[in-house]
C-alpha cells in the first residue's frame, strides 16, 4: 500500500520506469505515446534528451547548488543572458524561481512593490479574468478563475476582481466580428479600473493563450493591443502568464509576439528546462528593477531555490535546443499538421463544437449538442471517461470538466512535445478518436 497522498488518491496511477523521445513505458512494460509533453505540458523536448541529461550530470559533479542570495553562478547568468537576448521590448531583467506558481507570484509581488518604491502605495488592486488558471498557490488561485479548485480557500484568499475572458467560441455574438468582440471584452478592463479607483489598480493579469481552465483559447486578433493600452493610459502592470504557452509551444518563442505586445512582466516555468529540473522564471521590465534598485535597493520576494545551478545547467541546454536553427520552423510545421488532423478527425464530429489553439496547444471542446452548444451533464462525467479510454489505449492525454463555467462542458488539451513529427500526430489523433467515442459509447449507454 502506497504512503503517498496523491493528487487524485481515487485515480489507478501506472508506474512510470523509463522515457525515451515521445514515449513513457510503465513497470509492465505497457508504452505510452505522449500527447500532453509530460502530463503537464512540460515535456517539451520529449524524454530522455541526452544533451539535457548530460548538462546536469556535468553541473551536479561541480556545484550541485549554492543560495543565489550569497553567489553567482555560471549557468545562472548565462540562463538570465539567453532569456533576455530575445525578450520581448523592455523586459531586461529575469528573477528565478522553482515553478509557474511562483513566477506568477513573483511578479504580483514586485509590482506591488514598484508601485510602493514609486510612492504610488493605493495601487494594491489586481484585477485577472474568469476560467484562467495561474498557480496553485493562494495568489495564484484567487487571481485565478478555476472555480472549483479554488472554492475550498475563497474565504482566505487575497480579493481579486474578474472580467470576462476572451473565449470566442462562447462569447462571440452572431453580429460581431472577432475584432469587435475582443474590443467588447477588452473594454471590461478599463470598466473595472475606472469602478475600482484608477489609481488603485495595480496590476491585469492573464494567460495569453489559456491552458487548461478553459483550453487553449487564444485571443481573436487586436485583442492584447487594446488591453495594453488601456492598462498604459491608467499605468496599470501588465502581467502576462505564459507559463503553460511560452517557449515556443505556439509556434514562436513567446506567444505574445503574435499579438505584437510586450507586457511589464512575463513568466515561464514549464518549457524552460522541459521537466528535467524544477525551474520558472518572471522576466522584468527594466523600469521596475530600476525602481526597486534605486529604492529600497532589495526585492522582498524570492525562494531558497531561486537560481539553483543545476536547474539553471538544464534549462541553460534546454532553450539552445529551442533555439536552434530550424526549432522553430519545425514547431510551426507539426502545428499546423496537428490542427489538419484534428479537423479532418473531428470537424464533422456531432460532439465537438469547437476546435482551437495555436501551434501545438490545441483543445477539442465537447458538446452535447452542437448547434444549440449544449454541454453533457457533469454527472455523466465524461472527461473521466475519456481519459481513462485514453490510457487503456496507450495514450497520455488530459481531458477535463468545466469548460463553461466551472462545474458544466468537458474539453481535451493536446500538447504533444515539441519534437513530435507527423507519424506521431497521426497516432494520438487516431488513439484519440477512439477515447472519445469510447466514452461517448458509455455516456450514451449509461443514459438508455
Amino acid at each position: 500500500m502506497s504512503s503517498v497522498f496523491h493528487r487524485i488518491p481515487k485515480r489507478h496511477l501506472p508506474v512510470a520506469v523509463k522515457g525515451e523521445g515521445m514515449y513513457i513505458f510503465d513497470k509492465d512494460g505497457k508504452r505510452y505515446i505522449d500527447g500532453y509533453a509530460g502530463g503537464a505540458c512540460v515535456s517539451c523536448l520529449g524524454h530522455s534528451q541526452e544533451a539535457v541529461v548530460e548538462a546536469v550530470r556535468d553541473q551536479i559533479g561541480k556545484m550541485a547548488f549554492f543560495h543565489s542570495g550569497m553567489f553567482t553562478s555560471e549557468p545562472l547568468e548565462e540562463l538570465a543572458s539567453i532569456l533576455t537576448s530575445d525578450a520581448p521590448e523592455g523586459l531586461a531583467r529575469v528573477f528565478f524561481t522553482n515553478s509557474g506558481s511562483e513566477a506568477v507570484e513573483t511578479a504580483v509581488m514586485m509590482a506591488r512593490q514598484y508601485f510602493m518604491e514609486i510612492g504610488q502605495p493605493r495601487r494594491k488592486k489586481v484585477i485577472g479574468r474568469r476560467s484562467s488558471y495561474h498557480g496553485a498557490g493562494l495568489t495564484g488561485l484567487s487571481i485565478g478563475h478555476q472555480v472549483a479548485r479554488r472554492a475550498p480557500f475563497e474565504e482566505i484568499s487575497p480579493s481579486v476582481f474578474h472580467i470576462s475572458p476572451c473565449y470566442e467560441y462562447r462569447g462571440r455574438l452572431k453580429d460581431e466580428s472577432p475584432e469587435q468582440y475582443g474590443l467588447r471584452v477588452a473594454n471590461e478592463l478599463e470598466q473595472a479600473i475606472l469602478g475600482l479607483g484608477p489609481d488603485t489598480v495595480m496590476a491585469f493579469v492573464a494567460e495569453t493563450v489559456t491552458g487548461t481552465t478553459n483550453g487553449a483559447t487564444p485571443p481573436v486578433p487586436g485583442y492584447f493591443k487594446r488591453i495594453r493600452q488601456i492598462c498604459d493610459y491608467y499605468g496599470v502592470m501588465l502581467i502576462l502568464d505564459e507559463v503553460f504557452c511560452g517557449l515556443g509551444r505556439t509556434g514562436t518563442l513567446h506567444a505574445c509576439e503574435q499579438d505584437g505586445v510586450a507586457p511589464d512582466f512575463l513568466t515561464f516555468a514549464k518549457g524552460i528546462a522541459a521537466g528535467y529540473q524544477p525551474i520558472g522564471a518572471t522576466l522584468v521590465n527594466q523600469k521596475v528593477y530600476d525602481a526597486i534598485v534605486s529604492g529600497s535597493g532589495t526585492f522582498k520576494g524570492g525562494y531558497t531555490y531561486s537560481g539553483h545551478a543545476t536547474a539553471c545547467a538544464a534549462a541553460v541546454a534546454v532553450q539552445k535546443i529551442l533555439r536552434a536553427p530550424g526549432f522553430l520552423d519545425h514547431v510551426k510545421t507539426t502545428g499546423s499538421v496537428l490542427a489538419e488532423r484534428l479537423k479532418e478527425r473531428f470537424g464533422q464530429h456531432p460532439h465537438i463544437g469547437d476546435i482551437r489553439g495555436r501551434g501545438m496547444l490545441m483543445t477539442l471542446e465537447l458538446v452535447d449538442d452542437r448547434s444549440s452548444k449544449h454541454t453533457f451533464l457533469p454527472s455523466q462525467g465524461l472527461s473521466s471517461r475519456i481519459y481513462k479510454n485514453a490510457q487503456v489505449r496507450g495514450l497520455i492525454t488530459h481531458a477535463l470538466s468545466g469548460t463553461v463555467d466551472g462545474y458544466n462542458g468537458d474539453h481535451v488539451v493536446i500538447c504533444p512535445p515539441l519534437i513530435a513529427d507527423g507519424d506521431s500526430i497521426q497516432t494520438i489523433v487516431g488513439l484519440l478518436g477512439e477515447a472519445i467515442d469510447a466514452a461517448l459509447l458509455e455516456v450514451r449507454t449509461n443514459a438508455a
